[in-house]
């Protein structure tokens, strides 16, 4: 008997650094999982409110609108509230995480970051740990 399909899982990266956009998304993206990038804030809160993803990671400093305003926005929408979103981000300090936990942020993962580390991140999210 063959195995059961694998759900999909949607992911948008809200990156302006072309270069960690690419990253990720080659990290990430397997047939199964799907990376969707966005370059900067406003069309990030865009797609997140047009489409269904599995998870958002969110930059912090980014062009048009910031990645606090955008998570506290995503966070306070009913049909967002609920999609787990991490801060991707190299801002570092104490009153930076606390500002993204205030926002509603799920998780904070510094740069530079591990491909591990967002592997893992997106296996737990699935229910499928250490595929």
């Amino acid at each position: 008997m063959a195995p059961a399909p694998k759900k999909g899982f949607h992911i948008l990266l809200v990156e302006d650094e072309p270069v960690i956009r690419e990253l990720v998304r080659s990290m990430l993206s397997d047939g199964v999982v799907q990376v969707e990038c966005a370059a900067n804030g406003a069309e990030g809160l865009r797609l997140a409110r047009t489409q269904p993803f599995d998870l958002i990671l969110l930059d912090v400093v980014l062009p048009q609108l910031d990645g606090i305003t955008v998570c506290r926005m995503l966070k306070s929408d009913p049909s967002t509230a609920a999609v787990p979103l991490y801060m991707l981000t190299a801002k570092a300090k104490k009153s930076d995480m606390e500002a993204a936990t205030r926002a509603g942020a799920d998780g904070y993962i510094h740069k530079p970051f591990r491909g591990a580390e967002l592997m893992e991140l997106v296996e737990k999210l699935r229910g499928e740990p250490g595929q």
